[in-house]
């Protein structure tokens, strides 16, 4: 069995390195994932099954007219979009069972951009260390690899907002714990949380709220890799898991073992956005916020979203280059 290492309180922070991974400001590829083509035979009857063939069938679009005249000159003398993610994350971007078509909502919304800019569409898998350079360069016009908005981020891309940053509380589908919101929730809670990321710097904050209230502390419990804390939470040694929500949702909906019980924005206490990202200038993030909007409006951005779990992710409506979480 994988080494296992519990703490209560604010104990020195554990070497182990854990696959439940960081929320969506960095590298999407270090979230817990389950591979292409792996829909368990022993999933429940409430469980969804996710197309993970090369053949998508992916959700047809409308050229908008408006959102196609906004698109650069530059871009509309090839007529294509060439747009990178970085793969290896359900269901954000993964390789179907082929194991060299990419697809996920990451590529389907690409699709459905394209589309309704009246442009064709080439997806290509980046590492995630570069696609900043190959955005700013110009070698490639987008990223669509949950990239959420930062200040930083903004000295040099454009961003049109598609999808909120979430993380989120999973339970056992059968456990008692049907609500977490806020820091009582978690008090005396055992919480599976991966070192050093953005939610245990949350749940971190919480414990100490409660602890002053009087409440019982957080049992934080860290595990090397997601086999591990998975079989944690359904033998009921943890409670609780807290990490990326996209990577969970996509989950339970698969097996059906775990339930949604809460989210909090990635960036709490400040709301995040995952976007759409451009390079700074050139004018196609207008574009997209355009087409993404004209995609909310008639729901086929909700039908994407639903089609790979993530309707609790969805906006209202895109944005440009909304507030972004500030420089460290």
């Amino acid at each position: 069995m994988a080494r296992f290492a519990a703490k209560t309180g604010l104990t020195a922070a554990l070497v182990a390195t854990t696959l439940l991974g960081l929320a969506a400001c960095s590298d999407p590829g270090a979230t817990a994932a389950t591979g292409p083509g792996s829909t368990s035979s022993s999933a429940s009857a409430a469980s969804k099954q996710f197309n993970l063939s090369p053949e998508q069938d992916r959700i047809k679009v409308e050229v908008d007219s408006a959102a196609a005249a906004q698109v650069p000159d530059a871009i509309k003398a090839d007529g294509k979009l060439t747009v990178v993610t970085t793969g290896g994350t359900p269901p954000l971007s993964l390789f179907a069972s082929d194991n060299k078509t990419l697809i996920g909502s990451e590529v389907d919304i690409a699709y459905a951009v394209g589309g309704t800019l009246g442009l064709e569409v080439e997806v290509l898998p980046v590492a995630w260390a570069d696609w900043p350079l190959g955005v700013e360069s110009g070698k490639y016009e987008a990223v669509l690899s949950n990239v959420t908005v930062t200040e930083a981020r903004k000295e040099k891309f454009d961003f049109a907002t598609y999808r909120n940053d979430l993380l989120g509380f999973y339970a056992k589908s059968d456990s008692d714990i049907s609500q977490v919101k806020e820091a009582k929730d978690v008090a005396g809670k055992r919480i599976i949380v991966g070192s050093g990321t953005n939610q245990e710097a949350i749940l971190v904050r919480w414990d100490k709220e409660n602890k002053k209230n009087g409440l019982e502390p957080v049992d934080f419990q860290y595990y090397d890799d997601d086999s591990a804390s998975q079989l944690a939470l359904q033998s009921g040694r943890a409670d609780l898991t807290f990490g990326p929500n996209a990577s969970a949702a996509y989950k339970a909906a698969q097996d059906g073992k775990t339930k949604q019980v809460g989210t909090v924005d990635g960036g709490w206490p400040l709301k995040a956005e995952i976007a759409f990202t451009t390079k700074k200038g050139n004018g196609l993030a207008v574009a997209a916020r355009t087409a993404l909007n004209k995609l909310i409006k008639d729901g086929n951005y909700g039908k994407i979203l639903d089609r790979w779990g993530l309707s609790s992710e969805a906006i209202p409506a895109s944005e440009l280059n909304p507030a972004g979480l500030p420089k460290k």
